[in-house]
């Protein structure tokens, strides 16, 4: 789910234009609950490299490092005739609540994800409910305009038009086979999406 929201941030990015006299942050920021111990989940999102199985766009995860914070991954995917590198930094982790990490090339953005423990909201037949909420902030002015080779007479509005549905289909796809194995059986899984108080 990482790789879906870096690749929707930078077509963001691109769709408002190329870099801004003025740095203006946005975001995206999202959350579902999993019925696992919060240390279970903490490590399945460590494992960067395991979301290339649960995507059809993703193709491969490269890491550099052990997982602790410096650690770098290159996280390639590809549609149609585009293909692209998304690379990634770990900079800060508090096992088993927390991972922060930034992109470090064609867009300025960082992540974080929190696990929130959740003991009255346990269901019967369950012994843990932890809120998983992922949570990206970016600088749209920020994109690189040379990070997608596009083809000859092929323009990024035809390709934001293509992608949008793909990215919010893909995500629903990912988040349902992550909580499958998390928990042991699939389910209907409910994003909730998340807006600051003045958001218009």
């Amino acid at each position: 789910m990482v790789y879906i929201l870096v690749v929707w941030c930078l077509f963001r990015g691109q769709a408002f234009g190329t870099r801004h006299p003025c740095p203006h942050v946005d975001s995206v920021d999202v959350s579902t609950v999993v019925y696992v111990p919060p240390e279970e989940i903490f490590e399945f999102l460590m494992d960067f490299p395991g979301y290339a199985r649960y995507s059809k766009y993703l193709k491969d995860v490269a890491q550099q490092g052990d997982g602790s914070p410096g650690t770098k991954y290159a996280l390639r995917f590809a549609w149609w005739k585009l293909s692209y590198t998304a690379r990634s930094e770990v900079i800060a982790i508090d096992r088993p609540t927390e991972i922060d990490w930034k992109i470090t090339k064609d867009l300025h953005a960082t992540g974080h994800w929190r696990i929130t423990p959740l003991p009255d909201e346990i269901p019967d037949g369950e012994d843990h409910a932890c809120e998983v909420r992922l949570t990206v902030e970016f600088d749209p002015g920020s994109a690189s305009s040379d990070a997608l080779d596009l083809p000859r007479l092929v323009s990024m509005d035809w390709v934001i038009e293509k992608v949008k549905p793909l990215i919010q289909e893909e995500a629903e796809r990912v988040v349902e086979r992550i909580v499958a194995d998390l928990e042991g059986c699939r389910r209907e899984v409910e994003l909730t999406i998340h807006t600051s108080p003045d958001a218009v």
